[in-house]
C-alpha cells in the first residue's frame, strides 16, 4: 500500500493475526514492511525508514472501529490511536514548515495546542478525517523530499536530511506508543 493511502478495510484482510504468534500482527515472514529491495544510498534508507514507520502506525490502527481509535490510554493522557494519526498528519506538515515552508496548522490552535489529540474523538467522520489529512500530508512530504537531489540542502531551520531524521524519530517514538495504545485495546502486541 502506498504511504499515501489508507484503507482500513482492506488494512484488515491484509493484516490478520499470525498463526505462528496469535498476538503478533502478522506471521514474520508475511510482514509487508520487510521488502527484498536494498537501500544502496542515503535517501533510499531514509525513505525505507519513514515507509516501514508509516505502515507500523497503519498495522497499529487495523481494524479497530472509532470508538478503539479514539479510547484514551490512561488518566490524564488524551494519547488515543486516533489522536496519534492526527499527531502525524501535523508532524507531516511539521516537517516541510522546518523546511521553510509557511503553512497553517491542521488541527492545533492557539487556544489548544494539543488539539490533535483532545479532538480525537469516537465520531467516525473524525476518523475519516483524520486519515484523509494524514494521507494527504505524507503524500505532500513524499513529493516536497523527491524535488531536492541533495538532501544536504539545507531547507528553513537545517538540513533536509537532519528533518527527515528529526521525522523519522517521531514516527519511532510514536510506534513505541501505538503499541501499548493496541496492546491495551485487544491485547495485540508490537511486532
Amino acid at each position: 500500500m502506498d504511504s499515501g493511502e489508507y484503507d482500513n478495510e482492506a488494512a484488515v484482510t491484509r493484516w490478520t493475526p499470525s498463526t505462528i504468534y496469535p498476538d503478533m500482527w502478522v506471521d514474520p515472514d508475511d510482514d509487508p514492511r520487510e521488502t527484498e529491495a536494498g537501500t544502496v544510498d542515503e535517501r533510499g534508507t531514509l525513505l525505507e525508514a519513514m515507509r516501514y514507520f508509516r505502515l507500523t502506525i497503519e498495522m497499529k490502527c487495523a481494524g479497530l472501529d472509532a470508538e478503539q481509535l479514539a479510547r484514551r490510554s490512561v488518566p490524564p493522557s488524551t494519547m488515543s490511536l486516533l489522536g496519534l494519526v492526527r499527531h502525524m498528519a501535523e508532524d507531516e506538515r511539521h516537517l516541510r514548515r522546518m523546511a521553510g515552508e509557511d503553512l497553517p496548522r491542521i488541527y492545533r490552535t492557539a487556544e489548544d495546542r494539543d488539539a490533535d489529540w483532545n479532538g480525537a474523538s469516537a465520531d467516525p467522520a473524525v476518523v475519516e478525517d483524520a486519515w484523509r489529512q494524514w494521507r494527504a500530508e505524507s503524500a505532500v512530504t513524499d513529493r516536497f523530499i523527491a524535488g531536492f537531489a541533495d538532501l544536504g540542502t539545507r531547507t528553513g531551520e537545517a538540513p533536509l536530511r537532519e528533518i527527515l531524521v528529526a521525522q523519522i524519530a517521531e514516527y519511532a517514538r510514536h510506534c513505541g506508543h501505538a503499541d501499548l495504545l493496541r496492546e491495551r485495546i485487544d491485547g495485540r502486541v508490537g511486532q
